[in-house]
């Protein structure tokens, strides 16, 4: 039993309300949430509000297959009585102007999965009804069942636009989210604030389980959802299973590393890694493990307080002198820089990084692996994404990378991955369903070394 809640647009209201009726449902149910596209920040709102892990579907990184395997295996961990999926942007927005690639649309048809659509009916009444016409007749195959009016006026604004949407659009309006500046969430450069950030988060996501109570009809939600069919048949493991010897991955997590898709932590795990969670900001060194795996973030926001643990820091660059493995993405490829903003940071690679105003990439990534290292091996294809403000100045004339990208920006010059000893630090970040022998690999690099 699953529901995709789609937007018709972005900034539509999706991730307030998606999370509020994950919460509410919550109170009754257990519900498994998931997240359309290679968003980090999403997901975590919707773990507070259930409970559970949020888990990302992405017809980029996943075969229909893979999509199909990552849901039913996800639902059948936590035993949901129900599968809520979060959209990406409008319904149909992906890589293509024309083609399903990365947008709501595939993945709706990969799980045979109903639709409701979050319309901003600010200023709309009639205009509601051809907006949903439009989404209905673009592509007839997606099952559009109901509608989320946000941003309503007030009862009469709700009532006629209702009327409208109903007549016109021959499509059920199942509630109507009022003007209100106080359920709005806090944001910054990459998106929302992370849930871990904000205690006062929690209270924000039970306003909206509260509001969606108030507003939604979510009888009407679960009656379509209990009327799903069967999921299409042809299932694809996310991952390999390749490494058979016990080791220990220490993995950074705090409030300025938390950007990791949970399928690659499962993905250690069942490649014999037990995980060791470690702060860069609180403890004073690494615990004891075989190897490093640094994720995103926002270390720039903490970059003082990084900076002020000398003792974290010279811990991990002991680490990579020492030739244990060490990968790190994104907000990680700017910890083991040699500064941020000026800030001193762990200093394996003697690069400033340094923030811009403007946003350096943000893209579907495809590479090509150079040479062997960590996690891949040479002329192995991954597929990832990127979305980063910050730069990293290489001056070297010659910097050893780890990858070509084929599409997508890198480090520089369509490189990207820098290498030293068992290191390899990369603004993509890759989902093990796009690259299936990552944890594999970076298990057994861990153990072999």
């Amino acid at each position: 039993m699953r529901l995709v809640l789609a937007g018709t647009g972005s900034a539509v209201g999706k991730t307030t309300i998606a999370t509020g009726i994950m919460k509410a449902l919550s109170n009754e149910y257990t519900v498994q949430p998931f997240k359309v596209g290679p968003d980090h920040i999403d997901p975590t709102y919707h773990t507070l509000a259930t409970g559970n892990y949020s888990r990302n579907l992405d017809s980029f990184f996943m075969t229909d297959g893979q999509i199909r395997h990552g849901y039913e295996r996800s639902m059948e961990i936590t035993k949901a009585d129900f599968g809520i999926i979060e959209g990406v942007r409008g319904l149909y927005e992906g890589i293509s102007p024309i083609s399903d690639v990365g947008n709501t649309a595939s993945v709706a048809k990969a799980l045979n999965a109903p639709v409701v659509l979050i319309l901003n009916s600010r200023s709309l009444v009639k205009s509601a009804a051809a907006v949903i016409l439009g989404f209905k007749t673009l592509d007839p195959t997606i099952d559009i069942r109901g509608v989320i009016l946000n941003q309503v006026k007030n009862r009469k604004h709700y009532l006629k636009t209702k009327e409208a949407v109903e007549t016109l659009a021959k499509t059920e309006v199942v509630g109507g989210i009022p003007r209100d500046d106080a359920i709005r969430v806090e944001s910054r450069h990459l998106g929302l604030v992370p849930a871990m950030e904000k205690e006062s988060i929690l209270e924000s996501i039970n306003k909206w389980g509260e509001m969606v109570k108030d507003y939604i009809d979510l009888d009407k939600l679960i009656s379509i959802m209990k009327q799903t069919d069967k999921l299409p048949p042809g299932r694809q493991r996310l991952w390999e299973t390749k490494n058979r010897q016990k080791v220990k991955i220490g993995v950074a997590m705090d409030e300025a590393f938390n950007f990791y898709y949970r399928d690659n932590l499962d993905a250690l795990e069942e490649n014999k890694a037990k995980i060791v969670y470690f702060s860069p900001l609180h403890d004073e060194e690494l615990p004891d493990v075989d190897g490093v795996y640094i994720g995103g973030g926002y270390p720039e926001i903490f970059a003082r307080q990084l900076e002020s643990n000398q003792s974290m820091r010279n811990s991990i660059l002991g680490l990579n002198e020492e030739g244990r493995p060490i990968y790190a993405e994104c907000g990680g490829l700017m910890y083991i820089s040699r500064s941020i903003n000026s800030y001193k940071m762990c200093n394996i690679f003697n690069y400033h990084s340094f923030m811009m105003k403007k946003p350096q990439a943000l893209s579907y990534v495809i590479s090509k692996a150079k040479k062997k290292s960590i996690i891949a091996d040479k002329d192995d294809m991954l597929k990832g994404h990127e979305f980063h403000y910050s730069k990293v100045d290489i001056k070297d004339k010659n910097p050893k990378f780890a990858f070509e990208i084929l599409r997508g920006k890198g480090i520089i010059d369509n490189k990207d991955g820098l290498m030293l000893k068992n290191t390899v630090a990369s603004y993509i970040h890759i989902h093990t369903a796009a690259y299936p022998s990552f944890a594999s690999n970076l298990t057994t690099s861990s153990k072999e070394l």
